[in-house]
C-alpha cells in the first residue's frame, strides 16, 4: 500500500483520539400538534437537475451505442472520459455511466427474469451476458469491453444474492452469485487501474471485492488505489467506509482509521472532507457508527466539502443526510445519540446558509440510507416522498416564523422571511 506521509504532518490532529466529551444527551425538543404551513414556504423544486440531465445523457450514450454494436465508438467514447475524468456537475464519472448503460439492456432483462421467478436457464438469464461474452472476446485485449462485461457479471451476481441474510439464501442463488463474481474476477484479472491510469478500471476491481473469499488484505490498497486516480470523486470514499462496517468486511476502529487515512491524502481537495465521506454512508447503514467516530472532524469535513463542492446537488445532500438520514435513527442506539444530534443539527446552516433549492430525488434517496438496493416501483410516488419530506424539513428550520405567519422564500442569496 502506498503511503503519502509527508501529508500527514499537517493532519496530525486527525490521527489523535481527542477525548469524550462529558455531555449529557440534550432535551428532545417539545414535539409540536401541528404542522407547518407549508404554503408560507417558497423554494424552487428541481425534478430533474442539471447534473440528473448530464447524467441521463451519458447513460443513453452508452446504450446507444451498445444497442447499435458500436463497440469500438463505445470503448473510445469510454476511454477519453476516463482519461479526462469526465464529470457530471455533481461530480458523477461519464465513463461509468455509459458503461451502466451499455450493460443495462442485459442486467434489466436478468432482473426481470429472476424477479418473475423463471428458471436460471431462462433466454433473458442466458442470452443477453453469452452475447456479451461473445464480444468481449472478440475484443479481449480491451480493458473498456472487458469492464463493461465484468460489471454485467457483478450485477446478475447481486441480482441473484437479493438482499435477504446469508443463512436463509437457497443455495442455487448463492451458488450462481459466487460464478458470476468469479467469472467476473477472471476476465478482468489482466487489467490494472494504476498500470492504465483508469478509474473505471480501479473501480471494477473494487466492486469485485464483495465476491471475493478473502477480500481484506487487498480492500483498503485496492480503493486507495481508485481513490487516488480520482481523488474528485467521493463516491469511492463512499463505498470504502461502506465496506469497513462490521457487517462487510472490516471494524469501527478500521473504519475511523482509513477515513483519517483518506482525510490526509485528499486534504488539498477536500480538507477534513475526507474522513466525512468515508463514514458517510457507513453511517446511513450502521446506526453503532455514530458512537465511533471523530463527531467534531466529521462536522469539520462537512463545511469543508460545501467549500470545495457548493453546487445544490451537494448541499441537498449533505441537507437530506443531516436532517432525514440521521433523524430517522434517533433512539437506536443511545450510545451513539448524543453525535447524532450534533450532526443532525447541521442541517440548520446547511438549509438556512447554502441551501437554494430543493431536489426531491436525493431526500427520497435519504429517507431509505442511500441503500442503492433499494427498490423503487414508482419513480414518481418515490420523487413525491423526497419532497414531501424535503418541505417538512426545510420548514421545520424556519418554524417559528411560519407559526407567527411569515412567508419565507428561497432565493440564488438564500432564504428570505417577509409578511406572507
Amino acid at each position: 500500500m502506498s503511503t503519502l506521509f509527508p501529508k500527514l504532518a499537517s493532519f496530525r490532529r486527525a490521527f489523535v483520539q481527542r477525548p469524550a466529551a462529558v455531555l449529557a444527551l440534550p432535551a428532545p425538543k417539545p414535539q409540536r400538534s401541528t404542522l407547518p404551513d407549508l404554503s408560507l414556504l417558497d423554494i424552487p423544486i428541481r425534478d430533474l437537475s442539471s447534473d440528473g440531465a448530464a447524467a441521463r445523457a451519458a447513460f443513453a450514450r452508452g446504450q446507444f451505442l451498445a444497442r447499435q454494436d458500436r463497440w469500438e465508438d463505445l470503448s473510445g467514447e469510454i476511454m477519453s472520459a476516463d482519461a479526462d475524468r469526465q464529470k457530471t456537475p455533481a461530480g458523477m464519472p461519464i465513463a461509468d455511466l455509459m458503461a451502466y448503460g451499455a450493460r443495462a439492456d442485459v442486467v434489466q432483462a436478468a432482473e426481470h427474469a429472476l424477479f418473475e421467478e423463471r428458471p436460471a436457464n431462462d433466454t433473458p438469464l442466458v442470452d443477453g451476458i453469452a452475447a456479451l461474452e461473445q464480444i468481449r472476446s472478440e475484443f479481449s485485449d480491451d480493458p473498456y469491453i472487458t469492464a463493461i462485461v465484468a460489471m454485467t457479471h457483478v450485477d446478475i451476481g447481486w441480482t441473484w444474492r437479493g438482499s435477504g441474510q446469508n443463512s436463509v439464501l437457497p443455495q442455487l442463488n448463492r451458488d450462481r452469485c459466487v460464478a458470476h463474481f468469479d467469472r467476473a474476477f477472471e476476465i478482468l484479472n489482466p487489467f490494472c487501474g494504476i498500470e492504465l491510469n483508469s478509474p473505471l478500471i480501479a473501480s471494477t476491481r473494487c466492486a469485485l471485492l464483495a465476491g471475493s473469499r478473502d477480500p481484506l488484505p487487498r480492500l483498503a490498497d485496492d480503493y486507495e488505489d481508485l481513490i487516488d486516480l480520482d481523488p474528485e470523486n467521493h463516491r469511492p470514499m463512499r463505498a470504502l467506509g461502506n465496506h469497513m462496517l462490521p457487517q462487510w468486511f472490516g471494524t469501527y476502529g478500521a473504519l475511523d482509521l482509513e477515513a483519517r487515512r483518506t482525510a490526509a491524502r485528499t486534504q488539498d481537495i477536500w480538507g477534513a472532507g475526507g474522513y466525512t465521506w468515508v463514514c458517510f454512508d457507513a453511517m446511513a447503514q450502521d446506526e453503532r457508527v455514530c458512537e465511533v467516530i471523530d463527531t467534531e472532524f466529521f462536522i469539520e469535513g462537512l463545511r469543508d466539502i460545501v467549500k470545495a463542492r457548493p453546487d445544490q446537488e451537494t448541499v441537498n445532500l449533505l441537507a437530506a443526510f443531516c436532517a432525514v438520514t440521521l433523524r430517522s435513527q434517533e433512539g437506536l442506539d443511545i450510545n451513539s445519540d448524543l453525535a447524532r444530534f450534533q450532526i443532525a443539527d447541521c442541517a440548520s446552516w446547511l438549509i438556512r446558509d447554502h441551501l437554494t433549492e430543493l431536489h426531491p430525488l436525493i431526500w427520497a434517496h435519504a429517507s431509505e440510507g442511500f441503500d442503492n438496493n433499494a427498490r423503487i416501483m414508482s419513480p414518481s410516488r418515490f420523487a413525491a416522498r423526497g419532497r414531501s419530506h424535503g418541505l417538512m424539513a426545510i420548514a421545520e428550520q424556519f418554524r417559528d416564523d411560519i407559526d407567527r405567519g411569515l412567508r419565507v422564500t428561497f432565493t440564488p442569496d438564500g432564504p428570505q422571511v417577509g409578511p406572507a
